[in-house]
């Protein structure tokens, strides 16, 4: 029985001595009546009825009361403020034992701190006769992740990585180096042989030196579009498209212009830019055309086919 279910049942108890003590409370008691038939509704859906906790007032031989309405009244309202006490103090110690078993319960489940590891920098505790104060407390310290480049390499990984230099700068030193006199000629020369080599990254920067020392030089169209075909064949192909394209640009009567532009076709189908892929093919057939070399234009054929141009 909820609170207010039974403080609603005693005062229909007290109903009959109400309308006896003041017969003026006749309405104030029918309301109370509705009411309690409205909470005994909703608390006691089967229309169970409510028995009160308190004994009904004594009464003498004929009938009459022992004590007054009003005494007996105030006796039960007595009794149910104790009881609505006792209630409210037994509410209170559960309350107070719910947030003790929630503390504990945390308690449990919170992992403690892992310790701190002491780094290599850190020197053991030094004994001797001088006093010893307590420490300060130490400060919470939070795991911070390391970038991996900070951790050192394991000396396996260490020694892969030198016999991977090694076998490179060997590979590298293999390439002989043309020495005809002409350093512009033996610059691009060395350059297309490291190319040859597949040392991509080695003839990519011999052809950017050559551009840069000689951009009026006799080989600057064959250098551009070296260097777009070594980025290509190092699977960079938005690298190598700008490298194509820079040459076409800068030179379209170049000896090498209609091959770049070719090929940057084929850098743009491989960078999924197929509508692209097919304006350079128009392109490559209004400027260059049937005067293009034979296997120039094969390629172009076939890039037009892979990137389903229509015309």
């Amino acid at each position: 029985m909820t609170l207010k279910a039974l403080i609603l049942a005693s005062a229909l108890v007290a109903t009959p001595l109400l309308a006896q003590a003041n017969p003026t409370l006749d309405q104030r008691v029918g309301k109370v009546e509705k009411q309690l038939k409205a909470v005994q509704r909703k608390v006691f859906p089967g229309g169970e009825p409510i028995e009160p906790d308190t004994a009904p007032a004594a009464t003498t031989p004929d009938g009459a009361p022992v004590q007054s309405p009003i005494a007996d009244l105030t006796a039960r309202v007595d009794a149910i403020e104790k009881s609505l006490a006792a209630l409210t103090g037994q509410v209170e110690t559960q309350g107070n034992r719910l947030h003790i078993v929630e503390d504990q319960l945390k308690a449990q489940t919170t992992p403690a701190p892992a310790p701190v590891a002491a780094t290599d920098t850190e020197s053991a505790p030094v004994s001797g006769n001088t006093a010893e104060t307590a420490p300060p407390p130490e400060p919470v310290i939070t795991p911070v992740r390391r970038p991996a480049a900070t951790v050192p390499a394991s000396p396996s990984a260490t020694a892969a990585g030198a016999r991977t230099v090694a076998a490179r700068r060997a590979a590298v030193s293999a390439v002989e180096v043309p020495a005809t006199g002409d350093a512009a000629e033996d610059m691009y020369s060395y350059g297309f042989r490291l190319y040859q080599a597949q040392l991509f990254p080695e003839a990519e920067a011999s052809m950017k030196d050559y551009a840069a020392k000689y951009p009026r030089g006799k080989r600057i169209s064959f250098a551009r579009n070296l260097l777009g075909r070594a980025y290509l064949d190092d699977g960079k192909p938005a690298l190598a498209s700008m490298a194509f394209l820079d040459n076409y640009q800068k030179d379209a009567k170049g000896e090498r212009a209609a091959e770049s532009l070719s090929w940057l076709g084929t850098a743009l189908i491989r960078l999924g830019k197929k509508p692209d892929a097919c304006r350079v093919y128009d392109e490559f057939d209004d400027v260059y055309g049937a005067k293009a070399a034979a296997d120039v234009r094969q390629r172009v054929t076939r890039g037009r086919s892979e990137a389903g141009c229509t015309k």
